[in-house]
């Protein structure tokens, strides 16, 4: 009988992590988690460890950490790493095959590259990892010959249309976008959308944060210098499409003219189980598309007044390799800042824009350096005042 494959699971509490939850929970004579995390939410982590029984537990925010063993949520066999430290020392103190980066940010880079370094595969659904650090995390997986899978419907459907076939013959992929809450908001208007309203998405159930970010389409500006480091792509190859749907999750387009596209219904338990598995299949716990039905496809290219966001992702390729890290620092402290409602939803794209003009780029490039280019970032983003701009 084979081996179950041990899973440590980093953001077990959020929307990737409950769905990765339910995969493992279908399926318990494959997997087995063997350590999570969160930052704040120790109520569900504590809850989470009991249920899968896992005693090696991740929370990073001191104060929940602090919270969660004076109410003694956790059992007392329990090992709780927290603080700045506790993803390294999870992954560093756990024997596991496969990590799941399912946390949102720059925080996620360091951690990763500990597992890499310890030979666990890397199923990833964290944007930023490759936006800012590609190039090392790329590197890393080469050097310890390491599987780096794409959680990220798009990026999974274009690995799964590029498998079996020959690279070089490649001439473009085509993201699909859904366009976001805002997509039908007249031009003149979006200026003052709410937090709440760039909040809600038609088709997926997903965090505030990368909801507002599909509603700038910047979550789509990730998607494309994210698929430049993980396909080894040139920006003329990086495409967009508009999809309302949400059912065709990426196209590659080959030099003879055919193109590929992988479709299912808009839910991450497809593309989260494909990574856990490979590269075997199992049977889907949901249904996919049913042909006995009637349904249309629509595909647009994107209006760029629309998302300016997006003809940024194409300067921060430019700029490579520190334009990634600027593009992605900026946008979170803008997206923070418009959820605060400290500027309108139409500043994130110039908040991003002038600090991808402005920040001072090092001569050298350095996993250092390019923290540094992250933080400075940061700062730099949290005073621009968007009126003078």
């Amino acid at each position: 009988m084979p081996t179950a494959k041990r899973i440590i699971l980093l953001g077990a509490t959020g929307s990737i992590g409950s769905n990765t939850l339910e995969i493992i929970q279908r399926f318990p004579q494959d997997f087995q988690l063997v350590g999570i995390s969160a930052d704040k939410n120790s109520q569900a982590l504590a809850e989470i460890a009991k249920t899968f029984q896992v005693s090696s537990i991740a929370l990073s925010n001191e104060s929940a950490y602090q919270e969660a063993i004076q109410t003694k949520q956790f059992s007392e066999q329990s090992k709780i790493y927290s603080g700045d430290q506790a993803l390294h020392q999870l992954i560093e103190a756990t024997e596991a095959d496969m990590l799941v980066v399912a946390i949102v940010g720059a925080q996620a880079l360091s951690p990763t590259l500990k597992a890499i370094e310890k030979g666990l595969d890397i199923a990833l659904a964290n944007k930023e990892l490759l936006v800012l650090g590609g190039s090392f995390v790329t590197q890393a997986i080469k050097e310890n010959n390491v599987r780096l899978l794409p959680i990220d419907s798009e990026h999974n459907a274009i690995f799964q249309c590029l498998h079996g076939n020959n690279k070089k013959d490649l001439k473009s992929i085509i993201l699909t976008a859904s366009g976001g809450g805002c997509r039908d908001t007249p031009i003149d208007q979006l200026q003052d959308i709410t937090p709440q309203e760039a909040k809600q998405h038609p088709n997926w159930s997903m965090g505030a944060k990368i909801t507002i970010d599909s509603a700038t389409m910047a979550n789509k500006g990730l998607e494309l210098i994210e698929a430049r480091w993980l396909f080894n792509l040139e920006p003329h190859q990086l495409k967009v499409t508009l999809h309302p749907e949400s059912i065709v999750h990426s196209f590659v387009q080959w030099i003879d003219g055919s193109v590929l596209a992988q479709l299912s219904p808009p839910s991450m338990t497809f593309s989260i189980q494909h990574c856990l598995f490979y590269p075997e299949k199992r049977e889907s716990p949901k249904p996919s598309i049913d042909f006995d039905q009637c349904f249309s496809l629509n595909f647009a290219p994107p209006d760029p007044k629309r998302y300016p966001c997006l003809e940024l992702a194409y300067q921060a390729l430019k700029q490579e390799p520190y334009g990634g890290a600027i593009y992605n620092a900026a946008n979170e402290i803008a997206v923070q800042r418009f959820i605060a409602e400290e500027i309108r939803f139409t500043d994130i794209p110039k908040i991003i824009e002038y600090a991808l003009n402005h920040i001072q780029i090092p001569k050298t490039l350095s996993l250092d350096s390019l923290l540094q280019i992250d933080q400075a970032t940061r700062d730099y983003a949290l005073q621009l005042d968007p009126k003078k701009l």
